[in-house]
């Protein structure tokens, strides 16, 4: 796979407004970081993005409670939406992106997960309350901290539990772009066997350095919240633990293609597709 590296240029004003962003938004406790320069200032990066990620508000989808081929059920005491036979031995966890599970495009993507023979499962970890860009008494930031990463990973230890009391033998997880950092919580803490990440958001480099089961890493070449820079650095690290991974960088693609695409744009559309089959062998390779 080729990437494609672009060169970051730093101020140090722009370091020194970084730490006081950290101290004022985490407090002291936050500076609990790994010892080396590089690090730190990695680290520092990896937290701005968490409060300031702009991508993720672009192209918000049209959400559809009736949407997608299968149905709503409650699942681990969320509402979830459920594509596929509860005869099947194998599920997959799909958790969404900031807008949540009503999104089409995401139950369409569901629904082709369960054709593929699984039991496909999209919970709303939001509550009800998915992120509205137009809503002026909810601003991004406000929102995160009542849906942050970390909880969704709590939320998602719940669906395991629930799909294991089922009697799913093998379970896959694919995260899009706010649901990739619980996806790779689950990979970290071996509560699955498989997981695929999609325009990740909020996934670190440490994260990486923990995960040990097959991942797969979908991205876009014109992503800033995971470019094809840190993209590498991924597959790098990955390659060097000896970890079954499959990482792709889509070119001339942009943050939430897989989601967030004009379902009258062919070109458009064709990308999605290829990166949903791209996913969905990498889950048939291995939840089984």
């Amino acid at each position: 796979m080729r990437f494609r590296s672009t060169p970051v240029h730093k101020s140090a004003s722009a370091v020194i407004s970084a730490i006081i962003f950290l101290f004022l938004i985490h407090g002291a406790h936050c500076f609990d970081l790994p010892g080396t320069a590089t690090e730190i200032f990695q680290k520092i990066g990896e937290e701005r993005k968490i409060s300031l990620a702009p991508h993720c508000g672009s192209n918000p989808p049209i959400l559809d409670p009736e949407s997608g081929g299968g149905h709503v059920e409650k699942l681990a005491d969320f509402n979830t939406y459920v594509s596929g036979s509860p005869e099947c031995k194998h599920a997959v966890l799909l958790a969404s992106d900031v807008y949540g599970y009503e999104a089409p495009n995401l139950r369409k993507i569901a629904d082709k997960v369960a054709d593929a023979g699984f039991y496909a499962v999209v919970p709303d970890f939001f509550n009800g309350e998915p992120y509205d860009p137009n809503n002026p008494d909810r601003p991004k930031d406000a929102w995160m901290k009542d849906h942050s990463p970390v909880k969704g990973f709590e939320d998602a230890k719940l669906m395991i539990d629930a799909l294991k009391s089922k009697g799913f033998s093998s379970i896959g997880a694919a995260g899009f772009c706010w649901g990739a950092k619980a996806v790779v919580e689950l990979t970290k803490a071996e509560l699955i066997q498989a997981a695929v990440i999609l325009h990740p958001s909020y996934v670190t480099v440490a994260d990486i350095k923990s995960v040990k089961l097959p991942i797969a890493i979908l991205g876009a070449e014109l992503d800033h919240l995971a470019s094809p820079a840190v993209l590498k650095q991924f597959d790098d690290i990955l390659s060097a633990n000896k970890v079954d991974r499959f990482v792709k960088v889509f070119p001339n693609c942009s943050h939430g293609w897989t989601l967030r695409y004009d379902i009258n744009n062919s070109t458009a559309v064709a990308r999605a597709n290829e990166a949903h089959q791209d996913m969905l062998e990498w889950l048939l390779k291995y939840v089984k």
